[in-house]
Order: structure tokens, then C-alpha cells, then sequence
């Protein structure tokens, strides 16, 4: 397990070094945009528009974004230098530029249940929870449609894949370790996104009844085969015990008498009327 996390991890380091920004994949975005007549020509008729309406066309102009979002400016279709705006006011060209708001704090959803056949050939329905949050909206915004839906099927993908390698036992007693692999997988599939999954959970695995059924005579059969074998050994213990105070009694006839009177003092203390006079089985020899 730790070779492979490594391995994971070498990947997404190599990958990280990889990727290239939005700003600088190949071409001149100044050149482009100056190139377009028709641009030109839209974006000076729209500030003069501004001008001319002034003060009303500020409420069109000035857009206000909260801590926790960031706005992502596409002017003509074209995304605008200088990333993400936020958080605060930020001024756009009505006519010419449009805007999408991205939320960057922790999001968390629910994988629905998936029915997994484990390594040993067990159906185990198991779902997960997941705690993922968006670092880069510009990448977010231009790389994947909708970054949510894709990270929730990718999740539950992986969650299928994973499992499937590991037995009914693992699942049941090893949950941190495979919370911890299918954090690292999901991380490595949606670093392109711009998302970082920071926590995955699995919340509960459901076995069928049969296979509980089954699981409970197991538990059931065990638990009486170590009650036998406990009991026996006291049982053996016992007998080695008597046998020892046996051959201490036989070494003096005295202690055998002390044994006799402290068993009647212990019949009188419960009020008992009922007293037991042992006969040595000699005096009944002569009538045998």
C-alpha cells in the first residue's frame, strides 16, 4: 500500500509540473483580439455607450463578489488576462463581457451506495463521503463542464474500482487505508479540474441477510467451540486439584475429621437441619 501511494504521488508531482496556464497555451491573446475589426470596433461602441449613460450604466458596469467566490471574465468569448477577479468590486463591459462566479470554500456530498463484488467474490454495498473544494476557477471554468457532476461520477468509478481488489475483511477492518488510497486517486483525476479532494470517507458497508445470516452462525459456532474448550480445561484443572488435596488428606487422617467439622460448620450457618454423618466405607466390608 505505501508503494503504491508513493508511486501516486510521483505522478501527480509530475504532473503538477506539467500543466501549462490558461494564459500561456501557445498563442498571443493580444494579437488575437487585436486582429478582429469587429471586436474593436464592439468594444469602443460599448464604452461610449457607458460614457453616455453614466451615472445608470455603473449599476450594469460594477459587480460585487463575496470572500468566499471568485468571478471569471470572458470578454467576447475570450478569457481576460489577470485570472480571477475577487473578492470585492470588479467592473466589466456590459455588452461585450460575460461572467461566471465560482465557489472556493470545502463542499462535501454523498457517493450513492454501490453494489461491489469484493476480491472474494462477496456483494457488499458500500457508500463514501466526499470533501472536495475548487483551488483554481479559471481552470475550473475552462477545462470541465461541470466540475460537480464530474467529480461525483468519478468518485463513484473509483470507489467501484478500488474495492473490487480488496476482501470482505479489508473492507470491514481497514477503512482508513482505503479512505486514505481513494483520496489520493480522486486527487490525482481531478487535479486538472482545478479541484482538490481534501477527505474521503467511507460511512458504512451493508452485507446481504444471507451473508449476515451466515456471518452470525460462524461467530455463533466459534463462540461455543472456545466455551467447550474452556470449560474442559477448568474441568481438567479441577480434577488435578482434588486429586492433589486427596493425597494431602490421605498423609493424616486428622485432616480428613477437620474437613468433616468445618463442613457441618458451614451446614449450620444456614439454618439447615439436615446433617450428613459420613461412614467409612470399611465398616461395610464384613456385610459384603
Amino acid at each position: 500500500m505505501s508503494v503504491l501511494n508513493e508511486t501516486i504521488y510521483e505522478r501527480m508531482d509530475d504532473r503538477k509540473d506539467n500543466i501549462i496556464p490558461i494564459e500561456d497555451q501557445g498563442y498571443d491573446r493580444e494579437q488575437d483580439a487585436g486582429s478582429g475589426c469587429c471586436a474593436i470596433l464592439l468594444k469602443i461602441f460599448s464604452i461610449f455607450l457607458i460614457v453616455c449613460t453614466l451615472p445608470f450604466s455603473l449599476f450594469f458596469c460594477i459587480k460585487v463578489v463575496n470572500e468566499y467566490e471568485r468571478a471569471i471574465i470572458f470578454r467576447l468569448g475570450r478569457l481576460v488576462k489577470g485570472g480571477a477577479r475577487g473578492p470585492g468590486l470588479f467592473f466589466i463591459i456590459p455588452c461585450i463581457d460575460s461572467y461566471r462566479c465560482i465557489d472556493i470554500r470545502t463542499v462535501s456530498f454523498n457517493v450513492p451506495p454501490q453494489q461491489i463484488l469484493s476480491k472474494d467474490s462477496v456483494t457488499v454495498t458500500v457508500d463514501a463521503v466526499v470533501y472536495y473544494r475548487v483551488f483554481n476557477p479559471t481552470i475550473t471554468v475552462c477545462n470541465v463542464e461541470n466540475y460537480t457532476y464530474s467529480t461525483q461520477l468519478l468518485a463513484a468509478t473509483s470507489l467501484r474500482n478500488i474495492l473490487g481488489t480488496k476482501s470482505l475483511a479489508d473492507i470491514l477492518s481497514d477503512r482508513a487505508s482505503i479512505s486514505s488510497t481513494l483520496q489520493v486517486v480522486l486527487d490525482e483525476g481531478t487535479h486538472p479540474w482545478g479541484v482538490k479532494v481534501e477527505r474521503v470517507e467511507i460511512k458504512d458497508a451493508h452485507l446481504p441477510v444471507q451473508m449476515q445470516r451466515a456471518m452470525a452462525a460462524e461467530a455463533e459456532a466459534s463462540r461455543e467451540a472456545r466455551a467447550k474448550v474452556i470449560s474442559a480445561e477448568g474441568e481438567q484443572r479441577a480434577s488435578r486439584a482434588l486429586k492433589e488435596a486427596a493425597d494431602v488428606i490421605s498423609e493424616s487422617p486428622a485432616a480428613l475429621q477437620l474437613r468433616y467439622l468445618q463442613t457441618l460448620a458451614t451446614i449450620a450457618t444456614e439454618k439447615n437441619s439436615t446433617i450428613v454423618f459420613p461412614i467409612p466405607l470399611e465398616m461395610f466390608k464384613g456385610f459384603s
